[in-house]
């Protein structure tokens, strides 16, 4: 088996954008027809770009080659250029291109990826979602009433989702995330945060458990002084309280608070996660499998967290592909905690799907599909391409 052809798709995502502006999915095609997806999280270039670095790698490393070779590729790769380091945008392109190579040789095995990684350790994945602005709200970019800045909205909204069967919601009102973070948060802002969590817990009561969302805003007192307003509230977690370049730092804000300290979103390979890990930085790890390495690198960082009681709660911010890539992880790990959803997997991320990811009742059901379990809906995703300028996530220029 050899893989013959590549196909990118930039799909520009509608409003409201859940799961950010645009999606980078690659299609790969062995010799004898089989195919494969995968989805590429880059957000350092424009996506146009990044269709140009994932058309190189796959021209310099996996045209020709055999899908099964994947520890071989991903090496090739991760030294290329004589780089051998976590290289974020280098590692997202492989990430795509490892994701399809895993559909493909689950398809030609006929067996889902999860059997493939050891077998299915759970039927029902337990999934949470962002509170979002129902159909019709207010969006973030306006001033007032929206559930991102009105704790009150945010309220209403998370009794909808667990009436709906989330026993877990996410939510992140401590303000804009910059290129000047971390700094120490306003009282306004730990204010808001500390009325988010009670408004929120005096609404679930024990129903469905908070997850504190932050994106690195804050130094490490920063993060120890809003730590302690919403420790009350008893969060799941307090997700990336200062910025990711060093662990050391956010492993004091752990040691500080008796909330879970969740990080990963950002960090490229074990290695990354190796010193998450060995610092006490972390006790529940986020890696996006788009950017991460893809699967079997999850996997791997799975297999270190275990020994060290860490769980893994895999990050998704873009498309359905890489959500399919999480789910198939998910199924096959034992130190799984719980897995990151656009809402039921409904709007946008349905329609641009053939087959689509089955979720019910606050779970998301693994596919007995071969592979991935999905399938792309090509003239979906050719009739919305992305023609902006605007990356995926961008940062605020200039500090609060």
């Amino acid at each position: 088996m050899k893989l013959a052809d590549l196909k990118v798709f930039v799909v520009g995502n509608p409003p409201p954008r859940k799961g950010g502006r645009y999606f980078i999915f690659v299609k790969l095609t062995t010799a004898c027809g089989i195919t494969g997806l995968g989805e590429v999280y880059a957000a350092t270039f424009g996506p146009d770009t990044v269709r140009v670095m994932i058309e190189d790698v796959f021209q310099r490393h996996f045209e020709g080659a055999d899908p099964h070779r994947i520890e071989h590729l991903w090496r090739l790769v991760y030294g290329s250029g004589y780089t051998q380091r976590p290289d974020a945008s280098l590692v997202a392109v492989l990430s795509g291109l490892e994701i399809a190579c895993w559909d493909i040789v689950g398809k030609s095995a006929g067996k889902p990826v999860y059997d493939l990684l050891g077998g299915q350790c759970r039927e029902r994945i337990r999934s949470y979602t962002y509170i979002y602005p129902a159909e019709g709200d207010a969006y973030p970019e306006e001033d007032k009433g929206n559930c991102y800045s009105d704790p009150d909205v945010a309220a209403e909204r998370a009794l909808d989702y667990v009436s709906q069967g989330f026993t877990a919601l996410k939510f992140d009102p401590a303000g804009p995330y910059t290129i000047y973070d971390g700094r120490q948060p306003d009282l306004e802002a730990m204010v808001r945060s500390e009325a988010f969590c009670r408004r929120l817990r005096e609404a679930v009561g024990t129903r469905a458990d908070l997850l504190f969302g932050t994106h690195g805003q804050f130094t490490v007192s920063g993060a120890k002084r809003l730590a302690r307003r919403i420790e009350p509230y008893d969060p799941l977690w307090f997700e990336e309280p200062v910025p990711p370049e060093m662990p050391e730092m956010m492993a004091e804000v752990a040691r500080a608070t008796a909330i879970p300290i969740a990080t990963g979103e950002r960090l490229s390979t074990k290695y990354e996660f190796a010193r998450v890990l060995d610092t006490g930085a972390a006790s529940i790890l986020q890696p996006a499998l788009g950017r991460v390495g893809g699967i079997l690198e999850a996997k791997k960082i799975a297999a270190m967290a275990e020994p060290r009681y860490a769980l893994m709660a895999p990050h998704l911010y873009c498309g359905p592909v890489e959500g399919a890539a999480n789910v198939q992880f998910a199924a096959c790990i034992p130190n799984f905690l719980i897995l990151e959803s656009i809402e039921q997997w409904g709007g946008f991320h349905s329609e641009i799907l053939s087959k689509g990811i089955r979720w019910e009742d606050g779970h998301v059901i693994p596919s007995r599909e071969p592979g991935l379990g999905i399938e792309l809906d090509e003239a979906v995703a050719e009739a919305h391409p992305y023609t902006d300028a605007a990356l995926h996530l961008e940062m605020a220029p200039e500090a609060p």
